[in-house]
């Protein structure tokens, strides 16, 4: 048992979504050792088959409790681990606090993973698909974003930091834009290529464009404040992790978390939104904004670099990045659909950012 190395499991259709292998099943009993627990009921809540993680929710003689398998690498599961300490001991976020081993410690370590027990939250519910909802999920992001500031990670962990990757990631977009270009040339006889190849000109011209922006503004020298100054992305944010409870809202499922400049939470949130909506409305996009600053107070240069984060073809790069794993199963007539309904929705997103552009005057 202490030789077992947790890898991914295959799952097919056939498959329960709850199935997690036997030897895993095994651990999880031999790491629940090392908690004070009297466990009445273990379920399986959600897995991530294809990384190799899983949560159970447990009931205990002390009430409702997680049980986590962390996909991640152990030293990044640590500043994960790390931040969600900081958060509920320091700073008193509504984050669920972690239960501590026999031996006080936050994790137990087996199978090559982390390991740990946190309290479930109960109750929790989604806020709800409207507006209001919206402005409940901003207002909480931009508390946490406000509350993770000063984090110092353990000196073992490895500290996870998107903070100066910006220009790399927006140059890895542009060239994606190349792929699915080739790609759609070398299918072409495939029902999505032509659409494809119709409208990757405009998002390939639209992402440089955004990255001479990105180098144009003052993200060089905001970047320079560092890691503590900015605090923490969650990385995974919206209506399922962050949640009401009895006194606010919680936001759940931190093991992604990693230092940034906090606006791509916020400019994901609002981008995903938007494409729920199927269009872009400046109402909408104003007071989700207004509701972060409200909690998280944005400067002028901060509200310049979410105009320019916005600006990215992000719904478009997000839905056909896929292209590249398995083309003839991609290029389908759902595709076709898919790639006519993102450039619909496009279409209706410049009128709105440029009438907010100027928005930022009035933040401060």
């Amino acid at each position: 048992m202490d030789n077992l190395i947790i890898e991914p499991w295959e799952t097919d259709d056939l498959t329960d979504e709850f199935f997690v292998p036997d030897y895993i099943e095994q651990i999880a009993q031999e790491v629940l050792k090392s908690y004070d627990l009297s466990v009445n009921s273990k379920q399986v809540i959600t897995t991530k088959a294809d990384k190799g993680g899983a949560i159970w929710k447990l009931e205990t003689s002390s009430g409702p409790k997680s049980l986590k398998l962390l996909h991640r690498r152990p030293t990044r599961s640590m500043f994960s681990l790390g931040a969600q300490e900081y958060l509920v001991k320091v700073q008193e976020a509504r984050v669920p606090p972690i239960v501590k081993t026999k031996d006080e410690k936050d994790y137990v370590e087996a199978g090559g993973k982390l390991w740990f027990v946190a309290e479930w939250i109960e109750p929790l519910v989604p806020v709800t698909k409207d507006l209001e909802g919206a402005k409940h999920l901003c207002y909480a992001l931009g508390e946490f974003h406000r509350l993770s500031k000063g984090y110092e990670p353990p000196q073992q962990s490895e500290v996870a930091s998107r903070l100066r990757k910006w220009p790399s990631s927006y140059e890895k977009m542009i060239k994606k834009m190349d792929w699915f270009r080739n790609i759609a040339n070398v299918y072409r006889e495939l029902p999505a290529s032509t659409h494809l190849l119709n409208v990757v000109d405009l998002f390939e011209e639209q992402a440089r464009n955004s990255l001479t922006r990105l180098n144009q503004s003052s993200y060089s020298e905001l970047i320079k404040k560092g890691n503590a100054f900015w605090g923490l992305v969650h990385q995974d944010y919206g209506w399922s992790n962050g949640q009401m409870g009895s006194n606010g809202m919680w936001i759940i499922d931190l093991d992604g978390v990693a230092f940034d400049l906090p606006l791509r939470d916020l400019r994901k949130l609002i981008s995903g939104t938007m494409a729920d909506l199927y269009r872009w409305d400046v109402h909408w996009v104003r007071e989700m904004i207004k509701s972060y600053h409200e909690s998280n107070p944005l400067t002028t240069e901060l509200y310049e670099i979410l105009m320019i984060d916005l600006s990215l073809p992000n719904e478009f790069y997000k839905n056909i990045k896929e292209v590249v794993y398995d083309p003839e199963l991609f290029l389908n007539d759902q595709t076709t659909q898919l790639i006519q309904t993102i450039v619909d929705t496009d279409q209706t997103k410049w009128p709105v950012l440029e009438e907010i552009a100027g928005d930022w005057r009035g933040m401060e």
